[in-house]
């Protein structure tokens, strides 16, 4: 898919560099000859580069010693080896670098309690973080040791220095079995808000055997806590919009850039909220055409 819209689109195929990166040789011959085989591949100005190494430390050293130009990269450990917050932050320290990693839930949620593996578990949530979970999870249910872990992982991310992180669980089509989480990791507001409306503009119905996907539900954790936050319907928004800015006056596109962070509403959503609330006389609003909200309105909340 990547290969397709890069080549069919003039702009992109001049500038693009693409680099795929497999540990099995097999994968990698048949990466090489499916790309050669293409259609237009010759349309790109830079050939994808195919590598066959292993991600570990050094290659860990490799890109935190390097300035990458703008990278959109998608990280798909086989398990959890090679994943760690390392990596992860020597991926994303230049501008305009943005992440995806696939979060691999059954096996790493078995390797927390594994000792045998507690070195790899220590690099992707850090050690004080791991040993709270290794103490706190035997004592949950299935259900809430997902969010748990999820959420734990999130806060990792975070505190590491990557302001906006976006957690999304696939479910498989036959059954409400989890398959995966994706995780995105970014830190700019303007990736945060792109990846989250695309995500909202997706379909959750079953599309050629890839299965929906979802904030994680999560009433039964603490109200403070990211996936709780995620999961409050659109239904709550109006209310907390009320709540949190009473008595202020602000701008629709600086209330939108603070307020929507951890939260799973879209652009969208604040509009429609806003204009519900003018319609009730709940918020004042300068002047603007019927029926839209720009950026540049500025609401006024009572006391």
């Amino acid at each position: 898919m990547i290969l397709r819209y890069s080549i069919s689109e003039p702009l992109i195929r001049d500038r693009i560099k693409i680099l795929f990166n497999d540990m099995d040789q097999a994968n990698v011959q048949s990466l090489k000859n499916m790309v050669d085989s293409f259609p237009g591949i010759e349309k790109l100005k830079y050939k994808p580069q195919i590598e066959n190494s292993e991600v570990n430390e050094k290659v860990c050293t490799e890109f935190e010693n390097i300035k990458l130009i703008p990278t959109f990269s998608f990280v798909d450990p086989w398990g959890y080896k090679g994943l760690s917050l390392r990596l992860i932050n020597s991926v994303l320290k230049d501008w305009g670098c943005d992440s995806v990693f696939f979060f691999n839930y059954s096996r790493i949620s078995m390797g927390i309690m594994n000792d045998a593996v507690l070195p790899h578990m220590e690099a992707l949530f850090g050690k004080k973080r791991i040993a709270e979970l290794r103490e706190r999870l035997p004592k949950e249910n299935p259900e809430k040791k997902e969010l748990i872990i999820v959420e734990n992982l999130c806060n990792a991310l975070r505190e590491y220095g990557h302001r906006y992180v976006l957690p999304f669980r696939f479910k498989s089509c036959n059954s409400d079995r989890i398959s995966h989480h994706l995780i995105f990791v970014t830190k700019h507001f303007k990736g945060y808000d792109i990846m989250k409306s695309i995500m909202a503009d997706e379909s959750s119905d079953c599309d050629e055997g890839i299965g929906s996907f979802e904030y994680n539900p999560a009433s039964s954790m603490p109200k403070q806590s990211l996936l709780f936050q995620l999961s409050r319907p659109f239904e709550d928004l109006k209310g907390i919009i009320l709540d949190d800015y009473r008595g202020r006056t602000i701008l629709m596109k600086e209330l939108y850039q603070e307020h929507s962070i951890d939260k799973p509403f879209t652009r969208k959503n604040y509009k429609d909220a806003l204009l519900q609330l003018e319609k009730e006389g709940k918020i004042v609003t300068s002047k603007h055409k019927k029926n839209t909200f720009s950026e540049k309105v500025k609401i006024t909340f009572h006391t």
